[in-house]
């Protein structure tokens, strides 16, 4: 049944009943290009060209391409009736390369890339990646059955490009590549939306790495094909910033606002934008750590809290008022305490999940101020064991002041600054799971990290009593 299931998979993305056979020519007629294309090779899934001076001895394109878009294909969905992609190679003649897709007439309705100049001898690093670059403007502007890119205004020609390519290495199980490909990305800027941006560093592999990876960057065109305006078959205008936050943090299903302040800055235009995106395109997501709400049923309004500590008059400066709390929801590894009284003080209550009425618990409309804390599992044995584990509150005792760490996502080196003297301090670094895989203590201030894999980490800083915690990407 297994087998069945692949062939029938492998079937769906070939277009076996609707492949037509690739013409043996092609006569270019867009933009200056006049070519004479000769078809070199073709399978259910590709069709490779040349011009006259592309050598036929390069035949890493008909491997490498038809990986690459079967992979595509896989991820992201059929892109109209045939199956192919269409790779037109030149050399010595037309900078750069340029997509063109089955909704484009001036191309003959193809999905298509045309890349120059060549020579393509290599098969390797560029070669590769101006291929991939390519494929990527095809899913942005026709994936889901839609033509155009509504972000393409925000991310111009690269950025979504860089994420896309990265996964596709990944995907493709090209380990090098992803490697270099990453290395290339992870400290690239742009000046734009202001000068210093990183794009791939604090934006898409963050999000990529914590939130789902290929699976996120599918929902997000998802979710423009079924809530952003079109007209006809094709989406009706660009998005503002706003928006484009408000769709990605739907993709990864977070809250995605304070990784943009970060990434790109959050002036009053966004708030605006995001706010009002919330409200055209009503698709959910988790907005904090922990979201009380006025009523039972969680019912009333919804005001959602990132980690820290809130006294009576910083609720009240988020629209929570005295003794009026009634039900909450509390996200997976955070946990809230409510206090009776302002300042923290009176009888208290915890709660690590949901809970529709705080009736049950005597405490409807009672807390005046609480704490919400990130709860780490903490193992107290090796890091391959999941047994003598305690939990510690991480949020609850940061006290040394002005603590970052940078970069972050982090390759190799973390490296952590402070306005206090951190000498002497030990750093503790816990993976998803709470299982601690890196101990000791910090040599001028920066860690080796280029051992652990992939993933999300908390660090724990602590010192003479006091602590810090810090997350970061790897």
């Amino acid at each position: 049944m297994k087998h069945l299931s692949f062939f029938l998979l492998c079937l769906s993305f070939t277009g076996f009943a609707a492949a037509q056979t690739p013409p043996t020519t092609w006569q270019e007629h867009w933009f200056e290009h006049n070519q004479l294309l000769n078809r070199k090779f073709y399978d259910n899934d590709v069709a490779v060209y040349y011009d006259n001076d592309v050598s036929n001895s390069i035949t890493w394109p008909y491997s490498f391409v038809g990986d690459v878009w079967r992979y595509t294909k896989s991820v992201y969905g059929a892109f109209g009736s045939d199956p192919h992609l269409f790779a037109v190679f030149h050399t010595n003649k037309y900078s750069g390369g340029h997509p063109s897709t089955y909704f484009d007439a001036s191309h003959d309705n193809r999905n298509m890339i045309d890349v120059g100049p060549g020579p393509w001898t290599s098969g390797a690093n560029n070669d590769l990646d101006i291929v991939t670059h390519e494929v990527a403007h095809i899913v942005e502007g026709a994936s889901k059955g839609v033509k155009n890119s509504p972000a393409f205004g925000i991310w111009g020609d690269s950025k979504w490009a860089e994420i896309f390519i990265y996964d596709v290495y990944r995907g493709l199980g090209r380990t090098s590549d992803v490697t270099r490909w990453y290395n290339l990305m992870i400290n690239g800027t742009s000046s734009f939306p202001r000068a210093n941006t990183y794009w791939f560093r604090d934006w898409f592999y963050p999000i990529y790495n914590a939130y789902g990876g290929t699976q996120t960057l599918n929902r997000y065109f998802t979710l423009l094909s079924q809530y952003f305006p079109k007209s006809g078959s094709a989406y009706s205008r660009g998005m503002n910033w706003g928006e484009f936050v408000h769709f990605w943090s739907g993709a990864a299903g977070v809250n995605l606002k304070p990784l943009a302040t970060a990434a790109f800055g959050w002036p009053a235009n966004y708030e605006t934008e995001f706010n009002q995106a919330r409200i055209s395109f009503p698709f959910t997501y988790p907005d904090g750590a922990v979201t009380v709400y006025k009523n039972c049923s969680y019912g009333g309004y919804a005001i959602p809290l990132l980690p820290g500590s809130y006294t009576l008059s910083q609720l009240q400066a988020k629209g929570i008022l005295n003794d009026d709390i009634s039900s909450l929801r509390v996200q997976n590894g955070y946990k809230v305490t409510l206090y009776q009284h302002d300042n923290f003080g009176g009888t208290t209550l915890v709660k690590t999940a949901d809970d529709d009425c705080l009736v049950n618990d005597s405490w409807n409309d009672a807390a005046s101020s609480l704490v919400v804390a990130n709860v780490v599992v903490v193992n107290s044995e090796s890091p391959t064991t999941l047994t003598g584990q305690t939990t510690v509150d991480v949020a609850a005792a940061q006290t040394i002041k002005g603590l970052e760490i940078y970069p972050n996502p982090v390759l190799n080196t973390l490296y952590l600054s402070s306005g206090e003297d951190l000498s002497g301090g030990l750093v503790r670094v816990y993976d998803i799971a709470g299982r601690q895989v890196w101990s000791g203590k910090p040599v001028s201030n920066r860690i080796d990290v280029s051992k652990l894999s992939a993933g999300t980490y908390t660090l724990i800083l602590t010192k003479e009593g006091k602590s810090v915690t810090k997350r970061f990407v790897k």
